[in-house]
């Protein structure tokens, strides 16, 4: 089956998913890292070697979560496709009455089913019962290595931000810096990744934006009231 070219976008979601996620979880867990351990009124130092420990722990998790993850969803793909193969191979007429089914199912008369399947079928038969039965292209099959490289990636510039922003700012404004820095990563990630999903931006930019604002202000009150326990 030929892909048309009409710019439809859906063939980069799973690749999306993963940089977003990555990004967002970067830019709100080290925001969140940072605020919290300045919140107890740590020093520079500390404050920094948190935020770092916290870009190169995130990084390493979302690199080994999405791996994994995703290749217990390509194992599930690979084992269908096995599936499908061997009823190829050993009852190719039952196969066939199946893609007939389908296509009768969409609005096809039975005659011109079975004329589409038996067609379809001459070409590249697993092919077509993968899209059809399946629901799985090459376009969409599940890809751990790259999800794992992206998501890492993505993390790490994400993290990079709220700690590049507390490490300039002065002792008296690296809050505030971080807070403003950490909301302006976030409007922009949603602008891209909207722009990049072929949604409208404001949706998706105010979820992100109001979710990090809750998750920052929620570890800043417990890194404050946690600081003010110890000391």
């Amino acid at each position: 089956m030929v892909r048309h070219e009409e710019g439809h976008l859906s063939h980069r979601v799973g690749l999306l998913r993963a940089m977003v996620l990555g990004a967002n979880d970067g830019i709100i867990s080290t925001a969140c890292l940072i605020l919290g351990v300045a919140a107890a009124d740590a020093s520079r130092g500390t404050i920094i070697t948190a935020g770092v420990a916290g870009l190169v722990a995130g990084a390493a998790s979302m690199a080994i979560g999405e791996y994994v993850s995703v290749s217990s969803q390509r194992d599930s793909e690979q084992a269908d496709i096995a599936k499908e193969t061997w009823e190829l191979l050993h009852t190719p007429e039952h196969e066939l009455d199946e893609l007939t089914a389908i296509y009768a199912s969409k609005g096809l008369t039975q005659e011109l089913a079975r004329a589409v399947a038996v067609q379809l079928t001459k070409e590249d038969a697993l092919k077509v019962h993968m899209a059809e039965e399946l629901g799985i292209t090459h376009l969409t099959l599940a890809r751990p290595m790259q999800a794992s490289v992206s998501s890492a990636g993505s993390f790490t510039v994400g993290a990079a931000i709220p700690l590049v922003a507390v490490a300039l700012a002065s002792s008296a404004h690296r809050i505030a810096t971080t807070i403003v820095v950490a909301i302006f990563a976030l409007v922009a990630l949603g602008l891209s990744s909207s722009k990049a999903g072929g949604a409208h931006p404001v949706r998706p930019t105010a979820r992100i934006v109001v979710g990090g604002l809750v998750a920052m202000a929620f570890t800043m009150a417990v890194g404050r009231l946690v600081g003010s326990a110890v000391l």
